[in-house]
Parts: C-alpha cells; structure tokens; sequence
C-alpha cells in the first residue's frame, strides 16, 4: 500500500490542477462568488483529499473508494467547467485547455484504480 500520497504523481497533478482552478475561478464575475467559483474550488480540493485519504488508509479496498470518489469529483468539475463554455463568462480557450488536464487527471485516476485492483 502506498503509505506517502505525495509520492504520486496524480496527487501531486491534482493539487496543481486545484491551485490553477482558485486562479481561474478568481476570474469569475463577482455574482458567481459564491456559485460557480465556490462548487469549482470545492470539487477540485476534493479530487486531491481523497486520493490523500485513500492512500493513508490501511488497505487497497479502501484506496480504490477514495479514488472513486476523487473521479466523481473529477466528473463534477468537469460539469461545472462545461456550464461555464456553455455560459460564455470566461475566455473559452482557457476553459478547453483547464478540462484537458482534469481529463488528464482522471485517466490517471483510473490507470490508478486498475493498477490497485
């Protein structure tokens, strides 16, 4: 089992993915301050707290939960990011080039829970 999350390279991805979705969603118009911006940055914390609470716990049943719940956040934010093309309130270039890495991310994610099972 895998005792030090930040040894992987998806966490590590995913906490930079976060990093860079507090920067965009800081770009919002201030009324999705508390929409948008907030459903975003609390998916993208959760894409990489889980797969740091799962790599902490004792077995790889318990890991392989963990990551599918980073993926359903993953899913989530890749929504919210789809809302926002759809939308039209940010630069659509760097929505598409933000959903290539959480695209990214979840194939690791998955490449990760395959490799455990």
């Amino acid at each position: 089992m895998i005792q030090n999350h930040k040894s992987l390279v998806v966490w590590k991805e995913s906490v930079t993915f976060a990093a860079d979705i507090y920067r965009l969603s800081s770009t919002l118009p201030v009324e999705e301050r508390y929409g948008l911006s907030v459903q975003m940055r609390n998916a993208a914390i959760s894409i990489a707290s889980n797969i740091a609470e799962g790599a902490a716990r004792g077995s790889s049943k318990e890991f392989v939960r963990f990551l599918n719940i980073a993926a359903g956040s993953a899913s989530e934010l890749d929504t919210q990011m789809e809302i926002l093309l759809r939308i039209g309130i940010i630069d659509n270039s760097k929505v598409k080039e933000m959903k290539n890495g959480l695209d990214s991310i979840s194939r690791m994610i998955q490449g990760l829970i395959r490799s455990i099972r």
